[in-house]
């Protein structure tokens, strides 16, 4: 039997199609410009597709060709130490992403389960904080990171998210609320405490929420740009996003290096894009695990 037509299907498949289009459209933007020699970029302005593709803009940024020949492709001969800064970066999201899921899972749990003075006050005072636009703390954050002398440091670079946000513990608090008591009573039956409940019983079944918070601040703190300029100045801290806007810098002011700014921003985007990619369907079974057999 044929599906009735509906034209609520059709609506709904065409805004989520053009939403489609509307997000990718910058990214293969960014590619094909990568792809296009710096004498084509404004000739195959309105191309879709690059008239003469090269990979020469990947190999200068690189820095796999000479200087002479990067400056002959369009360059100003700049190039970009992307195996220090990936893992400057690398080691910037990884120490975000772990140690604040874990800290944010430790309270949003204390808040779903645990009875304290205050409880609900301090609850409702994180929720505030959650209208607090983030430009409004930079200030005060680089003034208390300078006094503690952590510039250019890492621990001063991931200090103020480190240990929490208030959706991170908004978001696991709503999931741990979701939890069944009798899961944990029995726990306590079988002389877990706590401690035993929350990291045996509890954090195995929140392997969803707590792997989309993992995913979400990774993917968040690896396109962060403001507070790594301020605080990582050096190059031993510097990330790769911040490399990026040194590149641009040292292009020529009457003739910006597009072409090897792009190709730059899509090797940057090649690692989050692996991460998504390997761990995406990961997290779509996860999120359907109950918790109950």
């Amino acid at each position: 039997m044929t599906r009735r037509f509906r034209p609520g299907r059709l609506l709904a498949w065409t805004v989520l199609i053009a939403f489609l289009v509307l997000t990718i459209a910058p990214f293969y933007w960014m590619v094909r410009t990568a792809l296009t020699p710096d004498a084509d970029i404004y000739a195959d302005a309105g191309a879709l597709v690059p008239s003469h593709p090269t990979m020469i803009n990947f190999w200068r940024v690189l820095g796999l060709v000479d200087a002479d020949t990067a400056r002959k492709a369009g360059g100003s001969g700049a190039q970009i130490d992307f195996l220090r800064y990936t893992l400057n970066s690398i080691v910037y999201c990884a120490l975000i992403a772990t140690v604040q899921t874990f800290c944010c899972a430790l309270a949003g749990y204390a808040f779903a389960r645990l009875r304290f003075p205050g409880r609900d006050l301090l609850f409702g005072v994180l929720i505030a904080a959650l209208m607090v636009p983030p430009i409004f703390t930079l200030l005060p954050n680089f003034t208390l990171v300078k006094s503690l002398g952590l510039i250019d440091n890492f621990l001063g670079m991931v200090a103020p998210t480190l240990l929490m946000t208030p959706f991170a513990v908004f978001f696991l608090r709503q999931f741990f609320l979701s939890i069944p008591h009798e899961v944990e009573e029995a726990a306590t039956i079988d002389g877990a405490g706590r401690w035993g409940i929350f990291w045996r019983v509890v954090m195995p079944m929140s392997r969803g929420p707590l792997i989309t918070i993992a995913l979400t601040t990774s993917v968040w703190a690896w396109k962060d740009f403001l507070w790594p300029l301020l605080v990582g100045r050096g190059e031993q801290t510097r990330v790769l996003t911040v490399a990026l806007g040194v590149f641009l810098q040292q292009s020529p002011n009457t003739q910006p290096d597009w072409t090897g700014l792009m190709a730059a921003s899509t090797l940057s985007v090649l690692p989050v894009l692996a991460l998504l990619i390997f761990l995406g369907k990961r997290l779509v079974q996860s999120l359907n695990f109950t918790g109950i057999k």
